[in-house]
């Protein structure tokens, strides 16, 4: 399957006509002028921030092969308990690590690396950096609910709230439940349980992505794609 076979089309999420080769995301109606001459209305992207490697990459996706001119840009971090606090949940790999946070961001700015209390910053700064023209917007929003599915349902009713049209959110490991497959623990739900309900639920078009290497591209997966390969 081609990568332009799957993307924004002209009326929304579907088949993309662009021939960009960019892909998932991306597509002729974005910021681009319509058959009548008139610009077509922005886009909403939002990015799912937190201090991670995985945070970072899909950052680092959206803006080069899904963020063009005229949309704006929403970083949300869910201000979740720390875990055995209540309504903590376990620790999560996109959060853990600040070392490869700070790290990751650094490279990605071509400088030194930055604390995670500055995250949301210095993502932002990525954003402007690579679109100066775009409206960003950088929020903290504290769990709607609690539970093992508090953040990815905090995240939904915010999307749905604010008419995200693109959500990306950073992944990792493979999506066994997807697969049909079971995990080590003998579970059949996905590593990424968070990635794998918005994806499942959500109304706009979600993108879990996830790097693999430093150079080897992205793992990408929606709704209908599954593992899509995209090479850097």
């Amino acid at each position: 399957m081609a990568l332009n076979d799957i993307g924004w089309g002209s009326a929304g999420a579907g088949i993309s006509s662009s021939g960009s080769g960019n892909g998932i995301g991306r597509g002729a109606a974005a910021g681009t002028q319509g058959h009548a001459g008139t610009t077509s209305k922005k886009r909403l992207v939002m990015i799912i921030a937190d201090p991670g490697r995985e945070s970072t990459a899909a950052m680092e996706w959206a803006l080069s092969h899904s963020i063009v001119e005229g949309d704006d840009i929403l970083l949300l971090h869910v201000n979740m308990p720390p875990s055995g606090a209540p309504g903590g949940a376990p620790p999560s790999r996109t959060g853990s690590g600040g070392s490869s946070s700070s790290s990751s961001l650094g490279v990605f700015l071509g400088g030194g690396g930055c604390a995670d209390a500055e995250f949301m910053e210095t993502m932002r700064a990525a954003c402007k950096a690579r679109h100066p023209r775009a409206r960003i917007h950088a929020e903290r929003v504290e769990p709607a609910t609690e539970g093992r599915e508090a953040k990815a349902q905090t995240i939904l009713a915010e999307s749905q709230r604010r008419g995200v049209e693109l959500l990306v959110i950073g992944g990792h490991r493979r999506f066994s439940s997807f697969l049909g497959l079971r995990s080590a623990s003998g579970s059949s739900r996905g590593h990424d349980s968070t990635a794998e309900f918005l994806i499942e639920h959500s109304k706009c078009l979600c993108v879990s992505v996830q790097k693999k290497g430093q150079n080897a591209g992205y793992l990408l997966n929606t709704k209908t794609h599954k593992n899509f390969w995209l090479l850097a």
